[in-house]
């Protein structure tokens, strides 16, 4: 591969010098165009795709992947995915996405190694616009003035409402907060840009992602509904540490996001800067049915919600500072992907991967001298395909249990720095296969009942 990529290089190092997309609003024919353009210029190294569905109106999904084998997971490298234009009418990231993709291109044929090296460790997917059909609506009805028109879909549906209420079963005691859709139907009818964004999330092992919105400037990391009766109420997950450094990464290396100088978009004083540009969904205002949630507990994704700015459809002579802007905290939260730790999970006889193995955390990092936290971090991940596995948490030290059908739990202890730009902790786990699956007392357990069971005998 080494090779491959130097031979690009040489090759391409002539074409690197122009960008291909222009500070301007992009027509939906033109954003294709764009992605078109990027790939061709960049082929060994990117993929144009549609979505399963297209639009109400049958303008398809375009997502421009980057890898240095497009098209095709490879083993331990992770995945992630940014998407922008989910409401119609909010359509700052519909734009930025597509000057982040010409910049991977232009940069990779460059030469620049760090563009190399994240392109080398990670599989990105971009889709610049989620909503098409809305981002015609509001540009046709006065170029987005209006706050409302255009944020619905064609069939006039918010689509950050309409994915399955996952929250409302966690709250209402589901045993696991995981991968809940496993088991779920959905009893209604979706609109199609939302199928194709659920059969996106879970036909992939993504392990981070962003959702680009407009309205107001902060990083809205999970829980976005509200656990209780108040609207406005702040509701951790049980990975409310990690999500807030997420939600840092982008605030922190943005000019104004975290700055307390900036003023907010009603007020003089801007509440969120003083927060460090980031707060929790919940806290802020309660959205049922909403794609980030669901990615979280639908999957092993973690996502965030990103507000851009005040300004839902800023205007074309803004465009280029906005990307100034943003173009730091992209590039530091594609590298984001690589916090914590990943590995595989093999039967340690075959020394093939398991796929669906349970990955369970717990925190060990010393808060004193001698203190502990001792704490379960109550999300659980699961090992893909070829059993490789990926998991998000802050630096610090931890305990990692891994179980899977038919297997002995094994558990073994990690220490994760703090990380940039480089991959993250490799733990590998081989799981002896168990002499007898019924080997509990209890052999009417439930799967959960067992690991609960080993987890006590694990840490008395």
């Amino acid at each position: 591969m080494r090779i491959l990529f130097t031979a690009v290089l040489l090759l391409c190092a002539h074409c690197a010098a122009d960008n291909v997309v222009d500070f301007s609003h992009h027509n939906n024919t033109m954003l294709a165009a764009v992605l078109q353009k990027i790939h061709n210029k960049c082929p060994e190294v990117s993929r144009l795709y549609t979505l399963s569905e297209s639009s109400v109106r049958g303008v398809p999904l375009y997502v421009l992947e980057f890898s240095d084998n497009p098209g095709r997971h490879e083993l331990m490298e992770p995945e992630m995915k940014l998407i922008a234009n989910m409401h119609g009418n909010e359509v700052l990231g519909r734009e930025l996405l597509l000057h982040l993709a010409d910049h991977l291109c232009t940069q990779f044929l460059a030469g620049d190694q760090d563009t190399i090296s994240l392109i080398r460790s990670t599989r990105i997917h971009i889709l610049p616009s989620m909503n098409p059909d809305g981002w015609q609506i509001a540009t046709n009805n006065g170029g987005g003035k209006d706050y409302l028109i255009g944020r619905n879909n064609a069939a006039d549906v918010d689509l950050n409402r309409d994915f399955p209420d996952l929250d409302r079963l966690v709250y209402n005691g589901a045993p696991v907060n995981n991968h809940l859709m496993q088991n779920l139907k959905i009893d209604y009818p979706i609109q199609p840009e939302t199928e194709a964004l659920i059969k996106l999330i879970l036909d992939n092992p993504f392990v981070l992602s962003a959702n680009m919105h407009g309205g107001d400037l902060v990083a809205n990391y999970p829980y976005d509904k509200s656990m209780g009766n108040s609207p406005t109420e702040y509701s951790s997950s049980p990975d409310d540490a990690t999500f807030r450094d997420l939600a840092v990464v982008y605030a922190s290396n943005h000019p104004r996001m975290s700055n307390p100088a900036t003023p907010g978009c009603e007020t003089a004083e801007n509440e969120f800067a003083k927060q460090g540009g980031i707060t929790n969904g919940a806290a802020w205002y309660s959205v049922p049915g909403g794609m980030q949630d669901f990615n979280y507990l639908g999957s092993n994704d973690f996502e965030i919600t990103l507000e851009l700015g005040c300004d839902k459809y800023p205007a074309t002579e803004s465009l280029k500072q906005e990307w100034e802007d943003n173009k730091q905290s992209l590039i530091e939260f594609m590298w984001a992907t690589h916090m914590g730790i990943k590995g595989v999970v093999t039967d340690s006889l075959t020394h093939k991967g398991i796929a669906g193995a349970v990955v369970h955390v717990r925190n060990i990092t010393r808060v004193g001298r001698a203190e502990r936290r001792n704490l379960d971090i109550d999300h659980d991940v699961t090992s893909a395909r070829a059993g490789d596995y990926w998991r998000l948490i802050t630096s610090g030290e931890y305990e990692i249990l891994v179980q899977a059908e038919g297997y002995e739990p094994q558990g073994k202890l990690v220490s994760v720095p703090e990380g940039r730009h480089q991959e993250a902790v490799v733990l590998n786990f081989a799981l002896a296969p168990a002499a007898e699956y019924s080997a509990y007392p209890d052999t009417d357990s439930t799967p959960e009942e067992m690991y609960m069971n080993y987890m006590n005998e694990y840490n008395p």
